[in-house]
Formats: structure tokens, sequence, C-alpha cells
């Protein structure tokens, strides 16, 4: 029998690094988070990028 795979948290990492803009509860976090509405927040995801870090800064202006 092989071995069990070892379980790491890198896959979780990365994910939290990053906006799904075509997931609902993910917009809806962004949303709620910087007080934008949902709308804005796809926006800002297709114009920047999916990284959480520059969609939260350009939320902010």
């Amino acid at each position: 029998m092989a071995a069990a795979k070892k379980k790491t948290a890198r896959g979780r990492k990365q994910d939290r690094a990053r906006v799904a803009g075509g997931q609902k509860y993910e917009v809806g976090y962004a949303s709620k988070k910087t007080g934008r509405s949902a709308s804005a927040v796809k926006k800002v995801v297709k114009k920047v990028g999916n990284s959480r870090k520059r969609v939260e800064k350009r939320l902010a202006r």
C-alpha cells in the first residue's frame, strides 16, 4: 500500500492570495471587507488582475 500523502498548506495559501471574480462568495467577501459593491469588485478584478493585494489596494482609493 502506498504511503499517505502529506497535506500541506501551500494550496490554501496561494488560494487566499487571489480573488476569483466568478465566485460569488469571493466577490462578496472582498465587497464586504472594502465596503464597495460586488460589481465594483468584479470591475477591479478585470482591470488589475486577481491578486488580492492589488484588488484591495485599488478598492481602498
